[in-house]
């Protein structure tokens, strides 16, 4: 697995150096644009608005609208000399706990790997955090922006995830007219997510549908016709009781089989 970017953790006046590694990829299929009477690839080119000339990536350069049509150009040189050691590191703010956080401020994750010098220090940050369960907030420069992130412990290394700042988020929808739910109804629920309480085993989930696209692909290819599947037949429940109970039925004779 490649290297996603070597930077170091600042932990009071202790230094850290650490290799990023991306934690996640992309495995769903990708279709490409072709040309609906000959089927050949479609491509974009990036051309000039002003003379219509086509351009490559070494004719861009980054520029900044400061009045209309006015632009000041900026290097990537130039932003990378306005930043100081200091946010060129990730910077620990402080210390919190995980359920603190909400999910929704997460962005990507990223596995971090000591560098060479920097095990005990790594080490030592990481048992610590794991003995008093807590998390690092931290920051540092990446690209042109302060980048807000967290480190968090494990029992085999940490990981970083990137985080997106409050006014990023969107304001959540108003809250529900709640209705009233019975002692019945409760007691049921909470049989029902008994009957389906299981510890989480990430290796368990597959990506189902991307299996069936595969398939189809497959099925295409070799000419064959595509066969839409039969849909299971619904059950007529009536009340939420009626549904809670069916639910938990199939439950129990799902676990008898």
């Amino acid at each position: 697995m490649a290297i996603s970017r070597r930077t170091i953790i600042s932990f009071g006046l202790v230094a850290i150096p650490v290799a990023l590694y991306t934690a996640t990829q992309d495995n769903d299929i990708h279709f490409n644009q072709l040309h609906k009477s000959d089927h050949s690839r479609i491509k974009y080119k990036k051309t000039c608005s002003h003379c219509g000339q086509e351009i490559t990536a070494d004719d861009i350069v980054k520029g900044f609208e400061y009045d209309k049509e006015k632009y000041v150009i900026v290097t990537d040189e130039e932003i990378e000399k306005i930043k100081t050691e200091k946010e060129k590191s990730i910077q620990i703010l402080h210390f919190a706990n995980l359920n603190q956080i909400s999910p929704v401020y997460y962005e990507k994750t990223y596995q971090v790997i000591p560098e060479a010098g920097g095990e005990k220090a790594f080490e030592l940050l990481r048992d610590a955090l794991m003995q008093e369960q807590k998390i690092a907030v931290g920051k540092v420069v990446w690209g042109a922006s302060d980048t807000l992130m967290c480190i968090i412990p494990r029992e085999d290394g940490m990981i970083i995830a990137t985080m997106y700042y409050a006014d990023e988020i969107k304001e959540l929808p108003k809250t529900y007219t709640k209705p009233e739910v019975t002692e019945q109804e409760i007691k049921m629920a909470k049989a029902l997510i008994e009957s389906m309480d299981t510890p989480f085993d990430p290796a368990a989930y597959h990506n189902e549908y991307q299996s069936k696209l595969k398939e189809l692909i497959e099925s295409k290819i070799n000419g064959k016709e595509i066969v839409a599947p039969e849909e299971a037949a619904t059950n007529n429940v009536i009340s939420l009781m009626d549904a809670l109970q069916a639910s938990l039925e199939k439950n129990k004779a799902g676990e008898e089989k």
